[in-house]
């Protein structure tokens, strides 16, 4: 581990013999130096740069004078200057008690330099130092690249490569995709579930912009890097460092990461492109009931019984796909998923359902899910999904609670009510000009299974009353309503505009 350039560094020199006499705040001396200046004009600072150490043998001190002191110390401080190095014995003994006091008062840190140390010797040192730490940063770097080409040969290349970048820069990294969704992290728990959101949030902002872009984001006290991928108007991604800066070298480095990044991605999405066309050549084959195909192409499909489930046509379909990737790689859950011409279908085994609950709560998605059953009845799944999705309004409806309802509520089309409005318009007509109920009592007495007694009970009227009623709607509506057909066409009649 090389020593940085800072005063702290040149005051562990055992050779240079610097001895420090002002009491300061240790950080300071932590503070990097650019270099090392010597002068004794009385005002150096017009030629002076920030982050720099002074020399000076003291001759612009003529007399005892602490005004001249503070206010020369106090200059040097407003310049930036990161700390007095006084060589005596030079013109003086000791060092000026008056400057003592005036560093004292600012913070700046004033040391001695023995009179055997020249001045040149702490320059040359403070040079080494740089030097030294610029060879281990280049060093570094080289180390770095290196382990990163090692990691992108891994499998899951991108992500590896992202992980050793963690690593090598002690910092948590993150990729958001396309969609702005954390696709992986590096360490895995390094931060709080309202900061991941809140990046998300600022990286989802940063693609849909559509421009390239490097921006710093804090989040608390946190800042964060955060770089696209891609070209400007189909931006991949963005990658999120946990830093507020970088030096040339790890900016190097990440840059070269960014590039192969982007490369990784679009390079992904091709192939995600050519894979989402084979997809579907065996989404088709698969409606044909015939599983052959997709074994051949796939390798492996979901173990049976399976349940098939398709997604309303505004959902975003690459970004499920490639979350249900990320499932199948970290959770191994088998799927297959394929986008055809009437929107995504997703199947999965029975007992991995949940996965489609997931994608409708994370996506915003409405799906329809089939019942569970094998590859011989893929069509009859795939239309019970879309029936499903007809049918229902949740964000998953399920065949199964679909088909527990009526069939009279399946055949409720637009139609369906039109003719029902006109088969019933002569008993409305005369209950609106009456007053008389002849329509409830019809469908009461039809849910009572056509029983006087019981419909009389449910009207709070006498028998003879409903059978009076029920003959007198039979002459309006034309119906022999003694026969079993014309009370079903009644009954679905009526059930058809209560729907």
């Amino acid at each position: 581990m090389t020593d940085a350039p800072t005063l702290r560094t040149l005051l562990r020199r055992s050779d240079l013999e610097l001895e420090l006499v002002s009491p300061v705040d240790t950080a300071l001396l932590d503070r990097p130096l650019r270099w090392v200046h010597s002068s004794d004009l009385a005002d150096p600072t017009p030629f002076l740069t920030e982050d720099l150490v002074l020399l000076t043998t003291g001759t612009q001190f003529r007399d005892e004078d602490s005004i001249a002191a503070h206010a020369y110390v106090r200059r040097l401080a407003e310049r930036g200057v990161a700390g007095l190095g006084f060589g005596t014995e030079v013109h003086r003994a000791g060092i000026p008690a008056e400057l003592i006091a005036a560093c004292a008062e600012v913070g700046m840190p004033l040391f001695e330099v023995p009179y055997r140390t020249p001045f040149i010797a702490i320059a040359r040192a403070h040079a080494e130092a740089i030097a030294a730490q610029a060879y281990a940063r280049r060093t570094w770097a080289l180390d770095t690249q290196r382990a990163l080409a090692i990691a992108a040969l891994r499998p899951r290349g991108l992500e590896s490569t992202l992980s050793e970048l963690a690593r090598r820069l002690d910092v948590w990294v993150g990729l958001f995709d396309a969609t702005g969704s954390l696709a992986h992290q590096h360490p895995q728990t390094a931060l709080d579930a309202e900061t991941r959101q809140d990046l998300a949030a600022h990286a989802g902002d940063l693609i849909a912009r559509g421009a390239q872009a490097t921006q710093s984001f804090t989040v608390g006290a946190q800042p964060f890097l955060l770089f696209t991928l891609g070209r400007g108007g189909s931006l991949r991604g963005v990658i999120a460092l946990a830093t507020g800066a970088l030096d040339p070298e790890a900016r190097t480095v990440v840059t070269s990461v960014i590039a192969m990044a982007g490369l990784a991605r679009e390079q992904s999405e091709q192939l995600g492109r050519r894979t989402a066309r084979l997809n579907r050549q065996v989404l088709e084959s698969l409606l044909l009931d015939d599983p052959t195909l997709a074994r051949r192409v796939l390798g492996a499909v979901p173990p049976a019984p399976i349940v098939v489930a398709v997604a309303e046509a505004n959902a975003p379909a690459e970004a499920i796909i490639e979350w249900c990737e990320r499932r199948r790689a970290n959770d191994a859950i088998p799927f297959f998923a394929a986008e055809g011409r009437e929107g995504l279908t997703l199947c999965v085994s029975a007992r991995h359902e949940d996965l489609i609950t997931e994608a409708a709560e994370r996506f915003t998605a409405r799906w329809g899910v089939s019942e569970a059953d094998g590859y011989s009845a893929f069509a009859r799944l795939h239309e019970q999904a879309h029936l499903a999705l007809a049918r229902g309004t949740g964000p998953v409806s399920r065949y199964s609670d679909a088909a527990s309802a009526s069939m009279i509520g399946a055949l409720a089309t637009d139609e369906a009510r039109m003719v029902a409005e006109s088969r019933l318009a002569p008993v409305r007509r005369h209950d609106e000009a009456s007053g008389t109920d002849l329509e409830r009592t019809l469908r009461v007495w039809l849910e009572h299974d056509a029983k006087l007694d019981a419909a009389a009970a449910a009207l709070g009227v006498h028998r003879h009353t409903v059978r009076s009623r029920v003959a007198q709607a039979s002459a309006l509506l034309g119906l022999d309503l003694s026969t079993f057909p014309a009370r079903a066409e009644l009954w679905v009649a009526l059930s058809t505009l209560s729907d």
